[in-house]
């Protein structure tokens, strides 16, 4: 499983296609807007809101046998169902009957990367308010590696939506649905029988809103931390430079530890009594506070799968939480990781209401764990998979640390100004250090 952005990832030359489908027919029922899908949806449409997923396909498949397997993937999930709009004023979700349009060419002359002609297919085609803001797109390799495998003569598959649509869990779903799915076409039995009905994210959205309020002293603590940052969410603790309009961005990719280094971070962490996460969370407060002299203060997004019969669904199951961690020992930070998760159970509108929203500044940081590991859904590592992300301008710093089983990587985007090159670059220097001394 590879960690990239859309201008970094590997892509064989051939021939490049996508599959479309449109609506047909008017809007259908209304359907609730999640408060993090209101705030993504509502910034209007843009280019680079959505994430993506490429796998190799087992091979060849005939035209019509993609267009019946993913077809029938998008009917199996509402979201992929479902269009925003913005014609009264407030953001909008609705149903949507979708109608197969065909496939389409692309032109992809041997000059070019194939990452480029898919970024200008993704960036127009998966956008907040398109309809759908989803596509299927695959590459058929013609002999040009373009820095993948000259033998590897399998298609890729490269599955995207706008974010409001999905997280990075939900990627691995729909390949796992995808491959399923194909089966079922080769095998002439009913297309995605095998695989069980799974809710909408609407009805998540419609359950979370529905929880009581958050007790008091969750709301206390997001309050202590906001108004430790000046009334907003916790900002880069060191320098960025001018980034009062957003920046390109710089992504980096760094394969901090092999498989053999996660084996043996994992057992410091179990002898520490705590959870890997924990650890990280220990070299990222020593580091903050040895460069900066501050707590460590970051957005932390949770997931919101809460019940197991989120786990085969597709959706934005993720919302931010805040995590505050100043000292350094394992088991303070598995305190501070555990009471970030409890932060963000709640529904943030109410919280954040004083706050008129998300009070996001510019420099905002954000720190991401996954470990892909312990996902219900696993793919087989000769797929080569690759978690995708789209290039936009930034005026913040986020960073994921994604675990799996190649070891442990973390991307990292930032502004691209010379202060934040050296503030951010160096603060990740010791970040990597600090977890390969804690792994010995």
């Amino acid at each position: 499983m590879r960690l990239t952005t859309v201008t970094q990832m590997a892509l064989p030359h051939g021939r490049v296609r996508s599959f479309v489908l449109a609506p047909t027919g008017p809007p259908g029922a209304a359907r609730p807007v999640s408060f993090d899908q209101g705030r993504h949806v509502g910034e209007g449409d843009r280019p680079g809101s959505w994430m993506a997923i490429a796998a190799r396909l087992p091979g060849p498949f005939e035209d019509e046998a993609l267009a019946v397997a993913w077809a029938a993937v998008v009917a199996r999930h509402g979201t992929l169902t479902t269009a925003f709009d913005r014609g009264s004023g407030a953001v909008t979700l609705h149903e949507v009957d979708l109608a197969v349009r065909g496939w389409v060419e692309h032109d992809a002359p041997p000059e070019r990367a194939t990452r480029e002609v898919v970024r200008e297919v993704l960036d127009d085609a998966c956008t907040p308010f398109a309809t759908p803001s989803h596509r299927l797109v695959v590459v058929e390799p013609d002999g040009d590696p373009q820095g993948c495998d000259q033998e590897d003569r399998r298609p890729v598959a490269v599955l995207a939506a706008d974010h409001a649509h999905v997280d990075m869990w939900s990627l691995v779903v729909l390949v796992r649905d995808l491959l399923a799915t194909l089966d079922d076409v080769a095998a002439g039995r009913p297309v995605g029988g095998g695989l069980a009905a799974v809710p909408s994210f609407a009805e998540h959205t419609a359950e979370l809103a529905a929880r009581p309020p958050a007790p008091g002293p969750v709301r206390r603590r997001w309050a202590d931390v906001l108004e430790a940052e000046g009334g907003v969410m916790p900002l880069f603790p060191l320098p960025l430079g001018d980034v009062s309009v957003p920046r390109d961005e710089v992504v980096e990719v760094r394969d901090v530890l092999d498989t053999a280094g996660v084996g043996r971070l994992s057992e410091a962490a179990s002898g520490a009594g705590v959870r890997m996460i924990a650890l990280a969370v220990s070299a990222l407060t020593r580091v903050t506070r040895e460069v900066a002299g501050r707590p460590l203060r970051a957005v932390f997004p949770v997931h919101s799968r809460y019940d197991e019969r989120w786990h085969d669904a597709v959706g934005w199951f993720i919302t931010n939480a805040v995590l505050e961690s100043a000292d350094p020992d394992p088991r303070a930070c598995r305190a501070a990781v555990k009471e970030a998760m409890e932060l963000g159970s709640w529904p943030l509108g109410p919280i954040l209401a004083p706050w008129g929203g998300m009070p996001q500044a510019p420099g905002m940081f954000a720190v991401s764990w996954l470990d892909t590991r312990r996902l219900p859904v696993r793919l087989d590592p000769g797929l080569a998979t690759q978690y995708v992300s789209a290039s936009i301008r930034t005026d913040g710093v986020m960073i994921w640390f994604v675990v799996n089983d190649e070891g442990l990587h973390l991307r990292c985007r930032y502004p691209d100004t010379p202060q934040a090159r050296d503030s951010v670059g160096g603060w990740l220097d010791a970040v990597e250090e600090g977890l390969r001394g804690l792994a010995g």
